[in-house]
């Protein structure tokens, strides 16, 4: 129900926005339109492997990988597979989502986004380059650790 009450303040909105100044409106359509066309390809792999890994993984294996009793093992797994990841945040909730729905904790669920999200080994060479080693790997290391740290209190709080 709350999904249509924001479906209909947006097109709510959209109308008024279409009233007051026609042009602007198609001008601000146009730029949203190639916006989700530029999105929409990794959006599209990130869910192909999302299926791909649901269909591969029954619910049995993750909760056996990343379930509750899987305790501190699952989270350092959780979180040493979001620290080499590279996914963006509009795909990583969705992901976090089905993961729970099929078994996976909370706690171990926290270590995966909260690293998948600030640490980057994946861009290690270029925040390298940028900040240099001994910044790269201060931020890496505290990111890392600053996870655990999440997910130890999501899993203490839930």
């Amino acid at each position: 129900m709350f999904t249509y009450v924001l479906y209909g303040l947006a097109g709510a909105g959209l109308a008024i926005s279409f009233y007051k100044d026609r042009g602007k409106t198609k001008a601000a359509l146009k730029k949203a339109w190639r916006a989700f066309e530029n999105i929409l390809p990794q959006f599209l792999s990130i869910l192909v492997v999302i299926g791909l890994a649901l269909a591969i993984l029954s619910p049995q294996t993750i909760t056996n990988l990343l379930g509750t009793r899987s305790g501190i093992w699952g989270v350092l797994a959780a979180a040493i597979i979001g620290s080499i990841t590279l996914i963006p945040g509009f795909v990583a909730f969705p992901l976090a989502a089905a993961l729970l729905k099929n078994g996976a904790g909370y706690m171990q669920i926290a270590a995966f986004v909260s690293t998948l999200m600030m640490v980057g080994i994946v861009t290690l060479p270029i925040e390298i380059k940028t900040f240099g080693k001994r910044a790269a790997a201060i931020r890496n290391i505290a990111a890392f650790v600053f996870s655990l740290v999440a997910a130890f209190v999501i899993g203490v709080v839930l």
